[in-house]
């Protein structure tokens, strides 16, 4: 890493409505999968840390949930979970799609938040490459500055991996000279249970429709690594899939079985390549009526109240 008094280090939350592209932006800069993504909106719930280092910088992302009116009670811990990061950190990292040309419910919702905010914010203009014309970024850009004045403008496109660079060095400006404060080597601030629930979570999101994925809740019921049980040879996994009715429960077991077979056998995959252990991993699927309406049942669940 650089001199200690030129590094710069400190946090940026990434806020933006569902399906902005937050998640893809933190994988492609850190090039490796380290947020859930899916098409299907609202697919991150906690506020998750994913680390970019570089040799003269240290970026602490928070990747919040996607803001939306809250209409039960996990809507509400989640528009919670966006809104205390954005206390905590030293800049805001606004994302909206280049062609963006009016301002929705959803960014009316975060504008007012960051009305009430004293951090700089940098404007990250993602999907550049949906364009006919890149430079079209600018009339998404003019619609925003109605309304905030950014620190900074970043067009990119998470998709085809260009303009990060550049959107990690506007917010590596705004952040503070300070030493790192994890691991150079380090990606992500979360628990393996954590990572192995947000997987089986992300695969029952991507091979499921309309209400199932927002339905869906994964509790880690057993976790056996290796390292803290020299005994055992593999990693292994017991959780149950939580759904609200149960023709969800069916949807997600499938025919003798077949689509949770399959969801199990693709987050086991995932699992071993990034835990680094062969794994034994086993689901169950189970029925809880409106457990997003429960706060007990959420923080149960892990979503804090």
């Amino acid at each position: 890493m650089g001199a200690e008094s030129d590094f710069r280090c400190g946090f940026a939350a990434l806020l933006g409505r569902p399906n902005v592209g937050k998640s893809s932006i933190i994988n492609a800069l850190l090039k490796e999968k380290v947020a859930a993504v899916s098409p299907k909106p609202q697919t991150t719930r906690n506020a998750v840390r994913c680390i970019y280092t570089t040799a003269s910088e240290q970026i602490v992302f928070v990747d919040t949930p996607g803001i939306h009116a809250p209409k039960h009670a996990l809507g509400g811990f989640m528009l919670k979970e966006a809104e205390e990061a954005l206390l905590s950190v030293d800049v805001v990292c606004y994302v909206v799609e280049a062609q963006d040309r009016a301002v929705g419910e959803k960014d009316g919702i975060i504008l007012k938040m960051l009305a009430s905010l004293s951090r700089p914010v940098v404007l990250a203009v993602n999907k550049i490459d949906k364009l006919a014309r890149a430079e079209d970024y600018k009339k998404a850009v003019a619609l925003y500055e109605k309304f905030i004045k950014p620190a900074a403008v970043a067009p990119l496109s998470a998709n085809k991996g260009t303009g990060l660079e550049e959107l990690a060095a506007a917010i590596s400006a705004l952040l503070p000279r300070q030493p790192a404060i994890y691991p150079e080597d380090m990606l992500m601030d979360s628990t393996e249970r954590f990572l192995a629930s947000e997987v089986i979570r992300e695969k029952i999101l991507r091979h499921t429709d309309e209400e199932v994925p927002h339905s869906v809740a994964v509790l880690i019921d057993e976790f056996k690594s290796p390292d803290e049980y020299p005994g055992e040879k593999l990693c292994t996994i017991r959780a149950t899939v939580i759904v609200e009715r149960s023709g969800q429960k069916g949807i997600i077991i499938g025919k003798n079985g077949t689509m949770l077979k399959q969801i199990g056998s693709e987050a086991r995959r995932e699992l071993e390549e990034r835990l680094g252990y062969k794994l034994f991993l086993q689901l169950w699927v189970k029925v809880k009526p409106g457990w997003r309406k429960s706060p007990e049942e959420l923080r149960r669940l892990g979503y804090r109240s």
